[in-house]
């Protein structure tokens, strides 16, 4: 009896130093490189943070990551291989909003929650109570993209430019689409492409045609820059905008001298004055060579926060103790705002506008909920 008690007391201490496991999926290479990439900063960085105050309910975190290599289906792969043989108790993910709706219902029907980071579409949450995300939705970007183009823009005539592949792009145009003739503005064109094209000028030469006062695409970075640059090389000289989707260094780097000026949103700014930004700016910084981080950093960092701040609320790593802990988030102090999860399971948060001068971001307004 002693020796069965020993050993149950040996297997109990075993349980409890064992690490507590977060599944990371990202776009480390491939065309989305540059989101997951920053997002795997930010969330190995709070990892590290959290150990290093020594862990969650006694244990330390174990980061168990994986690159989707930005290809259609790997998402799923990796999803089931995290919450089938790594055993974690969560997953945060920096990848599309197609990457993590591949993920959501490996994850549900697992019982494992799961916390998009940078996935705006709102179908990634939708009827499933076991998925979260920390960043705004599309609903609310597009609403406000539409009313800044009329007011502060003065653009009554905008042609938009949408990625048909890529549920994110077009969930942001019908958004913006549907509040900016809502608002008395006019779609003075409305042209698509899909992911991946290199070549704009059909759909620009016909979107001139057109004489908008501007123009948004709602696509990813690497096509935005293309756009631009094709855009003023046919002689369209409207403000171009987009949405989040357009947050990466990338931006500047292919699209040179013909993004200056352009508008996009983002999750936070770098020149906030706030200071839980200019202390994360600052070990960013001294961590990776003195790059500035961009949005998709922090929103990994709080992330992969208030994954911690849960279990430690719920006292467990269960997974239905967990999400519970998750949804009842309110007011959760991050980098990228405070953050509150709605009944949704969606972030209730700002937003900032953000305008390419010199080659690089710069703050222009932030906007409320």
């Amino acid at each position: 009896m002693r020796l069965a008690a020993a050993l149950l007391a040996l297997v109990t201490l075993v349980r409890a130093v064992e690490p507590i496991k977060i599944g990371e999926i990202e776009p480390m290479t491939g065309k989305d490189a540059a989101f997951g990439q920053s997002s795997h900063r930010g969330v190995q960085m709070a990892i590290d943070e959290i150990n290093a105050r020594g862990g969650v309910l006694g244990r330390l975190l174990l980061l168990v990551d994986d690159d989707n290599q930005s290809k259609p289906g790997d998402t799923a792969t990796i999803a089931k291989k995290l919450v089938g043989r790594d055993k974690v108790a969560a997953i945060v993910s920096g990848g599309t909003s197609s990457a993590c709706l591949e993920a959501a219902p490996i994850c549900q029907a697992a019982r494992v929650p799961f916390v998009a980071d940078q996935a705006t579409a709102p179908e990634v949450t939708e009827k499933r109570d076991y998925i979260f995300r920390n960043c705004f939705i599309d609903p609310f970007q597009g609403a406000m993209l539409a009313k800044f183009a009329l007011t502060k823009l003065g653009a009554k005539r905008v042609a938009v430019l949408t990625s048909v592949t890529t549920p994110y792009s077009v969930g942001l145009s019908r958004v913006f689409r549907d509040r900016f003739l809502a608002l008395g503005g006019t779609i003075a064109a409305d042209q698509k492409y899909a992911e991946g094209d290199k070549d704009f000028r059909a759909q620009l030469t016909t979107i001139k045609a057109a004489a908008p006062d501007a123009i948004i695409a709602t696509g990813f970075y690497t096509e935005a820059a293309l756009i631009c640059k094709q855009a003023r090389d046919l002689g369209l000289s409207c403000p171009l905008f987009g949405g989040d989707g357009w947050e990466a260094p990338e931006l500047m780097e292919i699209g040179g001298k013909a993004v200056e000026g352009v508008f996009y949103v983002s999750h936070y700014s770098s020149e906030s004055t706030a200071p839980e930004v200019r202390e994360f700016v600052k070990k960013y910084r001294a961590r990776f060579s003195g790059e500035t981080p961009d949005s998709m950093a922090p929103l990994g960092y709080d992330a992969t926060l208030i994954v911690a701040d849960a279990i430690a609320r719920a006292g467990s790593t269960e997974g239905p103790k967990l999400r519970d802990a998750l949804a009842a988030t309110k007011n959760f102090p991050g980098v990228t705002g405070v953050t509150t999860i709605d009944s949704q399971r969606n972030a209730s948060k700002p937003a900032v506008l953000l305008t390419v001068k010199n080659g690089k971001p710069q703050f222009v307004e932030s906007i409320a909920p």
